[in-house]
């Protein structure tokens, strides 16, 4: 996916987020999500610590060409472990309880997405990154898994504080595009579902009952391991 889309949608959907929680009341942070065992602070910590890999990411050698792309990345293996799960959920609690530079947390996320906009944006279309899992990426196709964490916890959090989802269009878009390859974006609408929805399903945080489940498989949407 072209990096300029992948960067504008990155930043289109994390300033929609910065948007949505500046100003919550303590008992809004402190409302469960459905990311147990997180709380909407604890949350927002781990959306906080997957972008933050970026700016060390990026001040390492390039690792030489990409081997995986954005979907690759979601395999199935043992980053997403139970014990992988349970430093993923530690360091989120950690972040939350501990914005960086003491910030309150709508200032940490800001602040964070937007340094990595402003180091991305300098980057050539060729650079590739090393993922803390050893993968090389092109920095694109990882930016578009941080599309991915912004717009899904998004989503997440809107449930949590009963708002309607801010879900961008591009970061719709985007994350769509991952899951169904760009050629079966037009007929994923015959299912008659607005992006939101299609997220939620596609991501099982709807169920499918037994016809979606069909009409989903045609589509031969990519099903990504979500930690």
């Amino acid at each position: 996916m072209n990096q300029d889309r992948v960067l504008e949608a990155f930043r289109r959907e994390s300033a929609a987020l910065t948007e949505a929680v500046s100003g919550l009341t303590e008992t809004e942070w402190n409302l469960p999500t459905c990311c147990v065992p997180w709380t909407v602070r604890d949350l927002l910590g781990h959306v906080c610590v997957v972008i933050d890999w970026l700016p060390g990411m990026l001040e390492a050698p390039a690792p030489g060409d990409a081997k995986i792309s954005a979907a690759d990345y979601y395999r199935p293996d043992d980053r997403f472990s139970p014990q992988t799960n349970g430093a993923r959920i530690a360091l989120a609690q950690n972040r939350a309880a501990e914005p960086a530079d003491g910030a309150a947390p709508a200032e940490d996320f800001t602040a964070t997405w937007r340094r990595v906009d402003r180091m991305c944006r300098v980057q050539p279309v060729s650079r590739t990154v090393q993922t803390r899992h050893g993968d090389a990426m092109l920095l694109s196709e990882f930016l578009l898994t941080r599309v991915v964490e912004v717009a899904v916890h998004g989503l997440d959090l809107a449930d949590a504080l009963g708002h309607e989802p801010w879900l961008t269009s591009s970061a719709g878009d985007a994350v769509m595009e991952l899951l169904l390859g760009a050629e079966q974006i037009e007929a994923a609408h015959t299912l008659g579902w607005n992006q939101p929805r299609f997220l939620r399903k596609a991501t099982g945080r709807e169920p499918l009952d037994e016809s979606e489940t069909a009409q989903i498989e045609q589509l031969g949407i990519r099903w990504l391991a979500l930690g």
